[in-house]
């Protein structure tokens, strides 16, 4: 099969990476292992996802954010990090800046939305069932069209450019020699849905505790998204619990913050590991979402990075074919690098340091830790700052 670009992984990089192709007139063909009922209608993974202002501009501007239903989008109004048993958090606050700070979606909503434009935009051929398995330069082809990705059912598409959003574990970043920096964390992160007795006022709590991290986050009603961190032994017996015993036990872990609590939702468990590409572009060959960068979750810009990368690269593309350039070029791939390891470099470095940080049981990590949340609490600047930051209205 022939197309101009040929996109590896129906997630929601890969799908806003398309849908921003859509009415380009380039022929897009997107491949994903999965069954297109479940394309269609994902299932609910536990992951709730705070989308930056930016993000929800460009959802926008695809015609995703429109099909979500807005019952379920719930606004993250302020947010607040606790260090150890103290009750005087750092506080980042929307308001000043025209709150909110961002808005919590479901990812299965959001992953739903993105499909059904790109089913209703025409922007792609969409290959389902079917997991590419290798990348090659077609021997002999002209080199302006000339890449093969070989796939599991024997059959090949041939592309001017192929863009892997094939998670931050990508084999086709690994069938192209490109290497990345891995950071395993040691933890696993379980997620879920509970409803408790107190409010919650709309505010995002992340307690670095000395032998776990907890982040709730607040959703529609008196409901929250538990975001629980600890190795994975102890999660894999959590996720064993009868949903009272669990209960009981998240009750205790919060020291009955939230009054009592219930299990309103199934729980999901995901191992940490983040993942930052050496190079995000090859011959005729790019990488996009967590292919490129895997953030860790705990400064919530992962997905936003994601949608960038997807956004950046588009652009890119659009450009030179508006003007009949090659949109596979060294200078393209070039520029889309450089911009996107300038946004997402400093960001994936300062993540790590954040969760090396505030989650190390050393004694010295523990006394830095309560320094930088005196300082951050008397500079009014800083956190001014880091609200624009996780706001991220310029994009």
């Amino acid at each position: 099969m022939q197309c101009d670009i040929a996109v590896i992984g129906a997630g929601p990089a890969g799908l806003a990476f398309t849908g921003a192709l859509a009415g380009s007139g380039l022929a897009v063909i997107l491949v994903d292992p999965a069954p297109a009922s479940v394309l269609a209608d994902p299932p609910f993974d536990g992951r709730e996802i705070a989308l930056t202002h930016h993000s929800v501009a460009v959802l926008e501007r695809l015609g995703a954010w429109a099909r979500i239903d807005p019952d379920a989008v719930s606004p993250l109004r302020m947010a607040r990090v606790l260090n150890g048993g103290g009750v005087r958090g750092l506080v980042f606050d929307g308001a000043a800046d025209g709150g909110p700070l961002g808005h919590l979606v479901p990812n299965h909503l959001i992953r739903r939305a993105l499909h059904d434009t790109v089913r209703a935009d025409g922007a792609a051929t969409i290959l389902t069932g079917r997991r590419a398995v290798d990348i090659r330069v077609r021997p002999g082809a002209d080199p302006a069209g000339g890449m093969t990705v070989d796939l599991d059912d024997g059959g090949s598409l041939h592309a001017r450019l192929v863009v892997a959003a094939d998670s931050r574990f990508s084999a086709m970043r690994a069938a192209r020699g490109i290497t990345a920096r891995q950071t395993d964390f040691g933890k696993t992160m379980l997620v879920c849905r509970m409803a408790h007795d107190a409010g919650h006022g709309g505010i995002a709590t992340e307690w670095f505790d000395h032998d776990q991290t907890v982040a709730l986050l607040p959703l529609n009603g008196n409901r929250s998204s538990v975001v629980l961190t600890l190795t994975p032994d102890r999660i894999a017996r959590l996720m064993a619990m009868s949903p009272d015993d669990f209960a009981g036990d998240i009750i205790r872990r919060l020291d009955g913050r939230l009054g009592r609590m219930q299990l309103v939702s199934t729980r999901h468990a995901w191992p940490l590991v983040a993942v930052e590409a050496r190079r995000f572009i090859g011959h005729r060959f790019a990488l996009i979402g967590d292919a490129a960068v895997g953030m860790h979750p705990v400064t919530a810009h992962g997905f936003n990075l994601g949608l960038k990368s997807a956004e950046r690269l588009a652009g890119e593309i659009l450009n030179a074919a508006a003007v009949g350039a090659d949109i596979a070029g060294p200078l393209l791939l070039h520029r889309y690098e450089a911009g996107h390891k300038l946004t997402a470099s400093p960001l994936y470095a300062a993540t790590n340091a954040i969760v090396g940080l505030y989650t190390s049981t050393g004694l010295p990590a523990r006394a830095a830790r309560a320094a930088v949340m005196h300082l951050g609490r008397r500079a009014t600047p800083v956190r001014r700052a880091v609200s624009g930051l996780l706001m991220d209205r310029a994009g």
